[in-house]
This record gives C-alpha cells, structure tokens and sequence, in this order.
C-alpha cells in the first residue's frame, strides 16, 4: 500500500494486483484522516508500517517564518503520529513493526536546518517512547535515521521560506543512493533493530556524537556550514 500526496509520483506507481495506492496529503486533516481509516479498515492486520513523509526548510533561523516552521512540524512530526495512531491496532494484529524514517539531523546538530532537525528530534522521541508502550503487543518499533540520500538532487523545488524537498541540498556531504539506502533500512527492520543509522555519515556521527558531542558539532560545522 502506498500513499502520497495528489501529483505525479503516486500517478506514476506501477498499477498491479500486489499494489494499491491512495492519493492524499497528509496536512489536509479531513482527507489525511479519511484516507488513514480506509487503508486501516481495508488492512485489519499490517505486517510494516512505514513513516516516510518530509520535508526540509534551509536557511538561518534568524530570517525564518513562523508557519515555515509549523508547516516543517506538520508533514515531518505531526503527520506521522497521525499515521501511528490509525496503524495501531492493525500492526498490534499482526505483531508488527513501526518503522520511522528519522534522519541523522534527529539525533545530531545541522547547520541551517532548525526547524527539520527539531522536527526529527521530536519524531524520534515520539517512536522511543511508544517502543516501550507496543512491546507488550508484540510489536516493534524501529527507527532509521540516514545520512544524506540523493533523492532529489538537481530538482530543490525550494520555497522562498527555504522549504524543499528532502535529498535535494547542495551542501550534502558524502550522499548515498536511494536503492542502498532502502536495502539498509528494510534490513534493519526485518531484524526489528531499535535504531540503525544509515550511511557512513550517520553511522560516524552517531559513534562520534556518543563519545564526544563538542567535537561533532565542531566537525558538522566544518563539513556543512564550512567553518
């Protein structure tokens, strides 16, 4: 099952006999919440539930707006407990797993990135805390937190608020591709891992950020905002 926004990626899933999709966004709360119980009264017991949707906003807090920064919260945050809620009870039927795509920023300092680094900092403290809830169900939560993945590169779409798409930046360090980037997240949850990073970037930083946080945000610095 897949779900996107209304435009030209979900028209361009493959149609077939294992594959359904739904056309919705998720910050429009009547067809977000229409949308979630048709997938939920359709799939009474969910195997994988994956939390996918997001987006970026660059650019120095000082000149940042407001509902740029709400608006971060709501597809990146908001949306995905939203989702969390209405799989609950589908996922507990099949003794499930929650998988929630953080990012590096979730557990990390980014340059010019506040608003999209709270945001997966709260996602991540979301997912930790109703890992300790689902477990007596059965379930498990998994949260994948990637390093930099070329998702969008050459196409930023980037807003006068600085908001754009994921994977589109052009001050990335060391991107990885999206196919590598999945095959590590959908291994990490078959194995019902807690938290795995993804990408080299990720996976140093958090060794780093664990034995020294200081010298993390000195390197951050160095390699994004180039001090």
């Amino acid at each position: 099952v897949v779900a996107d926004r209304p435009g030209r990626e979900i028209d361009a899933v493959p149609p077939g006999p294992l594959v359904e999709t739904h056309a919705f966004d998720l910050t429009d709360i009547a067809a977000r919440d229409e949308g979630l119980a048709r997938i939920a009264a359709a799939h009474p017991a969910i195997d994988l539930a994956v939390y996918n949707a997001g987006i970026t906003q660059i650019g120095p807090f000082e000149g940042q707006d407001d509902a740029a920064h709400r608006r971060v919260f709501e597809v990146n945050y908001f949306a995905a407990v939203a989702c969390a809620q209405a799989f609950l009870a589908p996922v507990r039927a099949a003794k499930g797993v929650h998988l929630a795509i953080s990012s590096a920023a979730g557990f990390m300092p980014l340059f010019q990135r506040t608003s999209y680094a709270a945001s997966k900092h709260a996602l991540e403290g979301f997912f930790k805390s109703l890992r300790s809830e689902e477990s007596a169900h059965g379930v498990a939560t998994v949260i994948a937190a990637p390093s930099f993945v070329a998702t969008n590169i050459g196409a930023p779409e980037r807003e006068e608020t600085g908001v754009a798409r994921p994977g589109s930046a052009p001050d990335g360090v060391d991107y990885m591709g999206a196919e590598d980037a999945a095959r590590i997240i959908l291994q990490a949850a078959a194995r019902r891992r807690p938290f795995a990073p993804v990408g080299r970037v990720a996976r140093l930083s958090w060794l780093l950020g664990r034995l020294s946080p200081a010298m993390l945000q000195r390197v951050m610095e160095r390699n994004i905002a180039g001090r």
